[in-house]
């Protein structure tokens, strides 16, 4: 898409360094640079004032990368777009059918009325929880890594979603500013939220959590 509306040699893209490393590929496969804006700490994806800080006379486009089943702010940016004559290109994920989104929904919401010690996603925009993304704030106690493991030893499949930034890969370091980016890479930790999970494996995940959850001190 990026080679078919131009954009090549001496072009500048803006993306999200919140994993998709693929993205920043295709940039430069065309043979533009990726530049690298900051996440809205909530959506995770592309922070519209962000990425106006990072437009300058050689931006061409802006690909959006929708996260975790939470939308980014299209509107917003599509507007900035129009103000600066920038192609703005999405890249969706995957839908699921309604049957399946309902029920992850039901087992987001069990967990957001249940889970201690941990921040949950925000449920606005029609989220469908293609993951149920929690941050684990460290605040000089257990970070979010040594939450992992001992969840995991209690039998609960969590992962770090985005264990690299892209900014702090070897083929696209960056000396770039992105805190929201950075401390989301270090906090966020995906939970099951799958339709297949039975009201037992429910009451086990958050059993495992909040066992820690005394350790500690959510984010303000």
């Amino acid at each position: 898409m990026l080679r078919a509306a131009g954009v090549g040699i001496g072009d500048e893209v803006v993306v999200p360094a919140f994993g998709n490393v693929e993205v920043a590929e295709a940039v430069t496969l065309v043979g533009a640079l990726p530049v690298f804006a900051d996440i809205d700490p909530v959506t995770y994806c592309l922070d519209p004032y962000a990425v106006q800080a990072a437009v300058t006379a050689r931006t061409a486009a802006v690909v959006v990368v929708h996260r975790f089943g939470r939308p980014a702010d299209i509107r917003q940016l599509h507007a900035l777009g129009q103000r600066h004559g920038l192609l703005v290109l999405e890249q969706a994920e995957c839908e699921a059918p309604y049957d399946e989104v309902a029920q992850r929904r039901q087992r987001a919401a069990y967990l957001d009325g249940r889970l201690r010690g941990v921040r949950a996603p925000d449920g606005g925009d029609g989220h469908t929880y293609q993951q149920y993304v929690v941050r684990v704030p460290g605040n000089g106690r257990p970070d979010r890594d040594a939450f992992a493991r001992a969840v995991r030893a209690k039998g609960v499949d969590c992962r770090v979603p985005v264990k690299t930034p892209v900014h702090r890969l070897p083929e696209f370091r960056r000396y770039v500013s992105l805190p929201e980016t950075e401390r989301a890479a270090d906090e966020t930790l995906a939970l099951p939220v799958d339709a297949s999970l039975t009201k037992r494996d429910m009451q086990r995940i958050v059993a495992a959590c909040n066992a820690l959850g005394g350790l500690l001190q959510p984010a303000s």
